[in-house]
């Protein structure tokens, strides 16, 4: 009887651990750099020409973390009502919380709609740095999410993970950047089997105290910079005020990777010139034959 009775208790026991383990899922809900496709004032053929369906899957750059029915974003971006909508179309019907990078247009102007003015949240968890955090306490309109407490701001600082539900791991990670109002970040992210880094907005390479490769050795996947292709779709833009990485940069940097470290690699946050927005470029052509990826809106990857 006592051995029965055990063997019940420990039966009821991983029921109850098999069921505390929820399924974790990383999703693309945005690839696009801040202004968004169509852009603003923008009547070139790479915005004019674009049919609906292009226009629906041209979203401002956002990631979702899903645990089990709830999520977290990263980042808030003018986009966050449709890309909300895209995660409620998952499944996931909490959001628990949302990371910012820096303080730049389309990383954090999502906040806008948690104000009473629309959603109106309740202490909607937002994780930040110690600068980000002043930006958003210290001028309107986003203090006011603060004192009528929409938002409750989780300070982070750089290289201390924060545990999300007993599950994953998220790691904020310093980067050069246009710095004006709050330092910039990327994010590692450890679910129960795999790793993801994603690195939206960075300077050059070489201005990055880390090394590319062996961040790259680190994960599973990752997400980076690729605002431009090459210097000539910016030849009417000081390259000076907007030193990021070119896509081809990139691919020269690691041209000498095996296969499989190539294939971890992501392009996102693409300006809306950028020929990789479109699947049927050679631009993209050459970048898949290299054996770089592309991300592409409704991508998902298992943690």
């Amino acid at each position: 009887m006592l051995k029965h009775l055990i063997y019940c208790c420990l039966i009821l026991s991983q029921a109850v651990s098999s069921q505390s383990i929820k399924a974790v899922e990383f999703l693309v809900l945005g690839t696009v750099q801040d202004g968004g496709a169509p852009h603003i004032e923008c009547y070139k053929s790479c915005c004019v020409a674009l049919s609906d369906e292009e226009k629906s899957l041209r979203k401002v750059t956002s990631l979702a973390l899903k645990i089990g029915e709830s999520y977290y974003l990263f980042e808030a971006t003018p986009d966050i009502s449709s890309q909300m909508r895209m995660m409620h179309n998952r499944g996931a019907q909490t959001l628990k919380g949302v990371f910012l990078t820096h303080a730049h247009l389309g990383h954090y102007a999502g906040l806008m709609y948690l104000g009473k003015e629309a959603w109106g949240t309740q202490n909607l968890e937002v994780f930040a740095l110690p600068r980000m955090r002043a930006f958003l306490e210290q001028n309107g309109p986003w203090s006011q999410l603060v004192t009528q407490q929409n938002i409750a701001i989780t300070s982070l600082a750089a290289d201390t993970p924060v545990v999300l539900q007993d599950q994953v791991k998220v790691t904020p990670i310093l980067v050069p950047h246009r710095d004006e109002f709050s330092e910039t970040v990327g994010y590692r992210i450890e679910g129960p089997t795999q790793k993801v880094l994603f690195l939206p907005d960075i300077d050059k390479w070489q201005r990055w105290s880390r090394n590319l490769i062996e961040e790259l050795d680190q994960v599973d996947y990752a997400f980076v910079d690729a605002t431009f292709y090459d210097a000539e779709e910016i030849n009417y833009r000081p390259i000076a005020q907007i030193p990021h990485p070119f896509v081809v940069e990139t691919m020269a940097l690691l041209k000498n990777l095996p296969i499989e470290q190539k294939q971890k690699l992501h392009f996102i946050h693409m300006n809306h010139t950028n020929p990789l927005l479109n699947p049927q470029s050679e631009a993209t052509k050459k970048v898949l034959r290299t054996g770089f990826r592309i991300a592409r809106i409704g991508n998902s990857i298992q943690l």
